[in-house]
């Protein structure tokens, strides 16, 4: 069943300030953001490998029928789905690896863009009726949206790099939180641990609040066609991006998973793992990472780091960079 909608719980100004007063109050140089050149996150998120799972984290959000119809009522995914892209990781992207001030600032925009977002079903789906009013400020769907991303994040990491110890993967989920409160999600609201957040994520792949409707549909199918651009996401990676949806969802969503998607993610399987960590760092690891650690050492990020992020943020350099 959906939550009641007297059980719902919407963050307010005063909500998203009060996080970011106690992610301020957190040990550590300003400098380095919230989470810094020790974190797993930074370990993690600076592999350009991460963007194997963004399909399906993308899907998995759009499985959630208030993500779906807020983003086919609010944005641009349709038409321009590298657009939508480009401006949801430079959000992101500044949160991770920007300095504190850098991010504390996205989170507030962010903030504000979801005071906008709001409407109305237009048909019913799952457990949710026709007319039922969504918020983009709702706690149980910002939850969802990031624990899409925090998981996702992990799965192609260890897709083609040596799996996270135990103890990383925890510290992985818990540095992961600051994240969340940057999202305006309270801690009281997400799983304990790591292993609680993956019971949290099995629970929600069985869940009819996790429904496919029409707006999915048309936006899943612009994600997996590069709608809008020139660009084409190749067999293999459509093949991976079923392969890891859950199998009720894959078929919601139409996918394709036979013998020859079978082939693709086992030949991917295979050549990856050998192929990526050969890469040099310069391309292998993000332009923002490059440019966190230019900031780091005093230097303003080079023309290389500034081509990476307009590639993977659609402009030279994190927001609200001076």
């Amino acid at each position: 069943m959906a939550p009641d909608s007297a059980s719902r719980q919407y963050v307010s100004n005063a909500d998203s300030h009060s996080l970011l007063v106690s992610l301020e109050r957190l040990p550590g140089d300003p400098g380095h953001g919230f989470f810094g050149p020790g974190s797993v996150t930074w370990r993690v998120n600076r592999e350009s490998a991460v963007f194997l799972g963004a399909g399906r984290a993308a899907l998995l959000q759009l499985a959630h029928p208030w993500v779906a119809t807020a983003l086919a009522q609010h944005s641009t995914l349709l038409h321009d789905a590298v657009g939508r892209f480009h401006s949801t990781f430079r959000v992101i992207y500044t949160m991770l690896f920007g300095t504190r001030a850098q991010a504390t600032e996205a989170s507030r925009q962010l903030y504000q863009l979801h005071t906008g977002i709001r409407g109305e079903l237009p048909h019913a789906v799952g457990p949710y009726p026709q007319g039922e009013h969504y918020e983009a400020n709702e706690v149980a769907a910002l939850r969802w949206v990031y624990a899409t991303l925090v998981e996702s994040a992990i799965l192609a990491y260890e897709f083609v790099l040596p799996p996270l110890t135990s103890a990383d993967r925890q510290q992985y989920y818990e540095e992961s939180q600051r994240m969340a409160a940057l999202f305006g999600i309270p801690a009281a609201a997400l799983p304990v641990n790591w292993e609680a957040f993956t019971q949290y994520t099995a629970a929600m792949f069985a869940s009819p609040q996790l429904s496919v409707n029409a707006a999915a549909l048309a936006l899943g199918h612009s994600v997996l066609s590069g709608g809008g651009t020139w660009i084409r996401p190749p067999h293999w990676y459509k093949a991976l991006t079923a392969y890891w949806i859950p199998p009720r969802l894959r078929s919601e969503f139409g996918l394709d998973f036979h013998a020859p998607e079978e082939q693709a993610v086992e030949r991917a399987a295979h050549w990856l793992p050998r192929i990526y960590p050969s890469i040099p760092g310069l391309l292998r690891f993000v332009g923002p990472f490059h440019e966190a650690q230019s900031r780091l050492s005093g230097r303003l990020p080079g023309l290389m780091t500034r081509k990476s992020n307009h590639f993977w943020m659609g402009q030279p350099r994190l927001l609200y960079s001076k």
